[in-house]
């Protein structure tokens, strides 16, 4: 019977596989969007620079509303609902695709929450968890004072965010449930006690989720101002808000470094490029393990070149002196491509765990249940393997790309009209050719082959 069932094993048959999409992509003539985008980023700034007067950017009111709960109340309520989550990250499945914990944390809200923000403006102020707990727990025990962490800028977000890329892009088990659970728990509990130190007001600058949302939503063309109990939404052009920022400090300028090099970092060491570079065959990928120490360090080193290529680039064009003056400024135009980079480089998550985000509302339990009426096998991939499904998903990253570039473009010259010594063909030219050089690197990334 051995013999029997190794003959018939040996025997010839047709092998199951799937395509991915980089497959797909590979047969598009990707170079040609490249050097279209680079054209385009370039006629755009010479446009702007040769232009008597560029768009206004304007804001109105669209309308006024009450305010439907408080952010003390909304705060208690999405609390608990982390607390449900951390449980089932603990004592539910194992799988990752079907544990709501990592779903949530890596499919909603770490790419459909960035979505949503970048539409309609900073929507993390009404589902963060610790508003409502930090102000209760201050009125509990009397607290009015601070600890002084205020003096730190932006600092601590910074290092939140690196310990959130290092953790998402180097660390062995991301989306273990558990492990996740673990660690999300312990950051829960490490700001709750930083903040009901400092108060609440700290968040805003020292929590990283709340520091970064609040920076990539400012490119939405609707968002909502809150004014006591009522909601006045607004609109505008996309970019309207940053016209209307303070210039970013030294520790805001590390964390949009930071944001920049993080996301291209994470599809750079997916590339087969990059795993030929450390002597990896890309086809026999062993695992994370084995460029765990290696990716830790060049994630400080890309965040530190990305960081030096781009204050580089602001300083050359300006006299000597100005730029101390001009970096906080022009570094506001950068906030959309850390926006628009993060939404296409996340896009096919979004498209194929995001299914898996909605099976698990579907049965959250693992009993067997229907809540929204889906089928057993709901879940479906068949976009990936098709020249139209592939080709509509790279046109939309393209898209995405591009008018994040050609958008940051402008924002830099209406941020620069107000500095009179970052004017000019010489003083753009440098930051110009970063741009193009950014766009072509970021669709380069998009569609080059991927191990893993």
């Amino acid at each position: 019977m051995r013999r029997l069932a190794i003959c018939l094993a040996l025997l010839p048959g047709a092998a199951f596989a799937h395509a991915s999409e980089r497959m797909v992509i590979l047969t598009l003539p990707t170079g040609w969007y490249m050097l279209g985008a680079g054209l385009a980023v370039a006629l755009t700034a010479l446009a702007g620079l040769m232009a008597g007067r560029l768009p206004a950017f304007g804001v109105r009111q669209l309308f006024e509303r009450p305010a439907i709960l408080s952010r003390p109340v909304s705060g208690w309520i999405v609390a608990l609902a982390f607390w449900v989550l951390i449980a089932s990250g603990i004592w539910g499945t194992r799988d990752p695709l079907t544990n709501l914990l990592p779903l949530t944390v890596w499919t909603v809200l770490w790419v459909g929450l960035t979505l949503a923000s970048v539409l309609f403006g900073n929507l993390w102020r009404d589902v963060e968890p610790w508003t409502g707990p930090v102000r209760t727990l201050r009125n509990m025990i009397g607290r009015r004072g601070n600890i002084g962490l205020a003096r730190l800028g932006h600092w601590p977000a910074v290092a939140g965010y690196l310990g959130f890329a290092w953790f998402e892009i180097v660390s062995l088990s991301p989306a273990d449930p558990f492990v996740l659970a673990c660690v999300v728990a312990g950051y829960y509990l490490l700001i709750l006690v930083l903040a009901v130190l400092e108060g609440e007001d700290w968040l805003d600058r020292g929590e990283f989720l709340t520091v970064y949302f609040a920076m990539i939503s400012r490119i939405a063309p609707f968002w909502a101002e809150r004014e006591g109990t009522r909601l006045r939404v607004m609109a505008g052009l996309p970019g309207a808000q940053v016209l209307r920022l303070a210039p970013l400090t030294p520790s805001a300028i590390a964390f949009i470094t930071l944001v920049l090099a993080s996301v291209s970092f994470d599809g750079l060491t997916e590339t087969f490029w990059w795993l030929a570079l450390l002597g990896i065959n890309p086809l026999e990928f062993p695992g994370r393990s084995a460029v765990q120490g290696v990716n830790s360090a060049a994630l400080i080193a890309f965040w530190g070149l990305s960081a030096t290529l781009i204050l580089c680039a602001i300083r050359a064009g300006l006299p000597k002196g100005a730029f101390r003056q001009a970096a906080g400024p022009v570094m506001l135009s950068f906030l959309p491509i850390a926006a628009g980079y993060h939404v296409a480089h996340y896009l096919i998550a979004l498209l194929t765990n995001g299914q898996y985000a909605i099976n698990a509302l579907n049965d959250p339990l693992g009993r067997g249940w229907q809540l929204l009426g889906l089928p057993d096998h709901w879940v479906s991939f068949g976009f990936l393997t098709t020249h139209r499904g592939v080709l509509a998903i790279w046109t939309a990253q393209f898209a995405i790309i591009l008018g994040a570039h050609l958008l940051a473009v402008i924002l830099n010259l209406k941020l620069t009209e107000r500095l009179p010594e970052a004017g000019g063909f010489r003083a753009h030219l440098p930051m110009t050719l970063l741009m193009i050089a950014y766009t072509v690197f970021g669709l380069w990334l998009l569609s080059a082959p991927t191990a893993g």
